[in-house]
This record gives structure tokens, C-alpha cells and sequence, in this order.
């Protein structure tokens, strides 16, 4: 099964950069363009010039954002802002933050190497369709930096906490990094050495599947360039490096693993008509029509709020709310949950029972005319983890509706990736994101 190793992670060198809020991002994909021109302010050597670099009108094949970030990573290196662990390590990291409710969690995990396992070998597997975009763009950053700067999240099952218990040991020393991220996210980060607790973590994981939680277009770059770099060195060591990649890895019980909904909201239908579209819902679900308060002028937050109070209520029910710009908002749940099965006969139980491929096939296929091609071009969906940010924009009149969503439960990921199959995109959102920055692996 899973194959980690410990190694010679590159770190901000303590000496020349004092604050690691600086130099530190989120992932590249949760980056906007102002929140990119932010981090490249907030100090020289921010990894945002590493990791999502800036595109201008004058790039060309031998200066472009991805030729860049190489120059960037060897004149850190050559400067020694960067620096190699001295010995080849694993590194537990931990985030403790606070939800909207005031509720304060902590998630930790194993930061490590792991071998690079095709699909349908089992071992490493995905729960999410992904891009080709995205894909393109990974591996043109990794054909010239020959890095991971950022780890796939990856999560395993542990039933007898072995490797939990040892996590809690390791967390009671004091954190050889420390320090609070932007979005007051306190980081913390161990640096593991000792071989004999190295090895018995190897020994623990060798019986682990993995399940990919967050990182699916870096995972399959990870693994298409490691067939290039194979196909370039027929005589390469199964020990190269180009054969691992970086990865945090948790437990799936981890009392800190929190799963935020990624909401739907819908623009530029060329038609779209709220007492058609309700009598068409009637077929498959039960509707109930739920006025805000109207004695109160309710912002947008409170707004949310009332929608995701009354989605919670019903959370072991299939249940979307609809939002259409009124002083009122529908609560649809499905009727029978064989209609889905009819629908989908394809797939598995675990795949017809998505709250995600419910509201897809029933509701955006079906009636609203929007196919998968639509969903993957965005043309007439857009996607939202913000509930205030949907109502806001459905308020306004840029966009016709936003079906609000419960969170996907972890045991559905889980359920999904062992029928082999794949959730649709932005299924879920793991809260929160990893840092970018804290440890970084060069492979060559």
C-alpha cells in the first residue's frame, strides 16, 4: 500500500525572514488576481512568485511566469533564503482555527514523500474530476522548478490510531515553527528526524489506501511528468526522487477535518422563469416556500444564515435551498431517492446518493438545461464556498438564481473513491487550505 519516505524538505531561512505571514500563500487556486498582486507586495521572496507567478503582455517561450519562478527558487537557493533540512525529515503540521460559530478545532498531519501510485493500482485514489487547464499549467511549473511547493492533501483511515497516537506525542513538544497566517489560522510545524520514529510511521502507513481530499490536478501532473522524466532515463532508480510527491497526510477521524459546501449559482440562461422552473421541481421534490423575516431589513449574512440553519436541519435529508432574489428563499427535498438511481444506473450507490450529483442530474441537467460540458466551461454556473457571496450576487441581478448546498460528508468522499468513480467538480471544499510555503520539495 502507501510507500512514504522522509526528506530534505526546503525551508524560509530563519535568520533572513523573521515572519513567515510575509512569504507564505493559500493554494494557487484559491488565489484571486488582487489577492496575487497583494502577496507579491507583502515581500520580495513571498512564494506567490514561485507558486502562482505573474503573467505579462510581453511573455515569450524563454521569459514567462514559469521560467520565472525557476530563476526565483535557484537565486533563493544560491542566497540561502532557502535552505535544505539538514537531514531527511517528516514533519508534522498542525492548524488551529475557529469556525462561524466561535467552536476552535485543530487538525494535524503528516507532511512526508509519497511514492507516486497509478489509480487503478488502489493505493492513492481520487475523489474528483479535474481539469485540463489546470493540468497544463502544473506541469509546465514543474518542467522548469522540478518542485512541489505546495502538498497534495491526502487522507487514510486509522481505526486503531497508531498513527494518531504518535502524532499526539510528537504535539506535545514545543513547534519548531509557529506563527498566525492572515485568515488568524494558527501554524505550527515539527520537524521529525528521529529515524526510529520515521520507521514506525513507514510501518503503519505501508497497510494505508490514500484518498485524495485536495490537489487532483497536482497529483495527475505529479504522475504524467514522472512517465516523462521515466521515459527521458530508462535506467532510472525506483529511488529518484521524480517518483515521490509531497503530501499531507490525515486521518480521516480527525476531529479538526472540516468539510465546507461549495455552493452553485446560475447566470445568463437565456430564459429562465421562477413559476416554470417550480412546477417542473414538483415531479421529484418536496418544495416549501420560506419568507425572511419581514418585520427586519436582513442583510445578506443573515440572509445565508436563515438558508444554511434550515439546510443543517434537514442534513440527513437530501435538501438544497434556492435562492431567486426575493424576500423569500425554497427549501426543495427529493421525494424518492430511486428517481436519482433511475437517472444515473451507471453509477454506484455511493455516487447516486451526492447531494452534488442529485442537484446536477435532477435539477441543472434536467430542467435547466445545463450538461457537463456547461459545468466544466462554467458558462452558465458559477461556483461559490460564500453563502453570503451567492445571496450577493443573485441580490444584485447578475445572476438569475444559487442553489445552496449542505457540506459532503467525509464518509461519502471516502465511499466514492472505492467504487472507483469521481465526484463532479468542486464537490467539496476542506477547510482549512494548506499553507504554501512552510516546506517545499525539490526532486531535482
Amino acid at each position: 500500500m502507501a510507500h512514504i519516505i522522509p526528506f530534505k524538505g526546503l525551508r524560509y531561512n530563519n535568520d533572513k525572514i523573521k515572519d513567515l505571514r510575509l512569504v507564505t500563500t493559500p493554494p494557487y487556486d484559491v488565489i484571486s488576481r488582487s489577492a496575487q498582486e497583494n502577496y507579491y507586495n507583502m515581500h520580495p521572496n513571498n512564494v506567490i512568485r514561485l507558486e502562482f507567478g505573474k503573467e505579462y503582455d510581453d511573455d515569450n517561450e524563454n521569459d514567462n511566469k514559469y521560467t520565472r519562478a525557476a530563476s526565483y527558487l535557484n537565486h533563493w537557493i544560491d542566497n540561502g533564503v532557502l535552505l535544505f533540512e539538514e537531514k531527511p525529515a517528516l514533519y508534522l503540521y498542525e492548524q488551529i482555527f475557529t469556525l462561524k460559530n466561535g467552536e476552535v478545532k485543530s487538525r494535524k498531519g503528516i507532511i512526508s514523500l509519497v511514492k507516486i501510485e497509478e489509480f487503478s493500482k488502489g493505493v492513492i485514489l481520487p475523489h474528483e474530476e479535474t481539469l485540463s487547464k489546470a493540468k497544463v499549467d502544473r506541469y509546465n511549473l514543474m518542467s522548469t522548478t522540478y518542485s512541489n511547493f505546495s502538498q497534495i492533501f491526502s487522507l487514510y483511515m486509522d481505526p486503531e490510531k497508531n498513527i494518531t497516537n504518535i502524532i499526539n506525542q510528537l504535539a506535545k513538544e514545543p513547534a519548531h515553527i509557529s506563527f498566525q497566517s492572515d485568515d488568524n489560522i494558527t501554524e505550527n510545524l515539527w520537524v521529525i528526524t528521529d529515524e526510529s520514529t520515521i520507521i514506525n510511521i513507514q510501518k503503519f502507513f505501508e497497510q494505508k489506501q490514500l484518498f485524495i481530499a485536495d490537489g487532483h490536478h497536482r497529483y495527475e501532473t505529479a504522475l504524467n511528468f514522472r512517465n516523462k522524466l521515466r521515459e527521458e532515463n530508462p535506467h532510472y532508480s525506483p529511488n529518484d526522487l521524480f517518483n515521490y510527491v509531497m503530501m499531507m497526510l490525515v486521518d480521516m477521524d480527525d476531529p479538526g477535518l472540516v468539510v465546507f459546501p461549495t455552493h452553485r449559482v446560475i447566470k445568463d440562461l437565456n430564459v429562465f422563469d421562477e413559476v416554470h422552473l417550480m412546477n417542473e421541481l414538483k415531479e421529484n421534490f418536496f418544495i416549501e416556500k420560506i419568507p425572511f423575516n419581514s418585520t427586519l431589513l436582513l442583510n445578506e449574512k443573515e440572509m445565508s444564515g436563515m438558508i444554511e440553519q434550515s439546510l443543517n436541519h434537514k442534513h440527513n435529508e437530501k435538501v438544497f435551498a434556492l435562492y431567486t432574489g426575493k424576500e423569500y428563499y425554497y427549501l426543495l427535498t427529493l421525494k424518492n431517492v430511486n428517481v436519482i438511481a433511475e437517472a444515473l444506473p451507471q453509477k454506484s450507490a455511493a455516487y447516486q446518493n451526492l447531494d452534488v450529483s442529485i442537484l446536477h442530474t435532477l435539477i441543472l441537467e434536467k430542467i435547466l438545461g445545463i450538461d457537463m460540458e456547461n459545468m466544466a466551461n462554467q458558462k452558465n454556473l458559477t461556483y461559490t464556498r460564500n453563502a453570503d457571496e451567492a445571496i450577493h450576487w443573485v441580490k444584485t441581478g447578475k445572476f438569475q438564481c444559487a442553489f445552496l448546498l449542505n457540506a459532503t460528508k467525509v464518509y461519502e468522499i471516502k465511499n466514492v473513491s472505492l467504487a472507483n468513480e469521481k465526484m463532479p467538480q468542486k464537490s467539496t471544499y476542506f477547510y482549512p487550505k494548506l499553507t504554501t510555503g512552510l516546506v517545499m520539495n525539490k526532486f531535482m
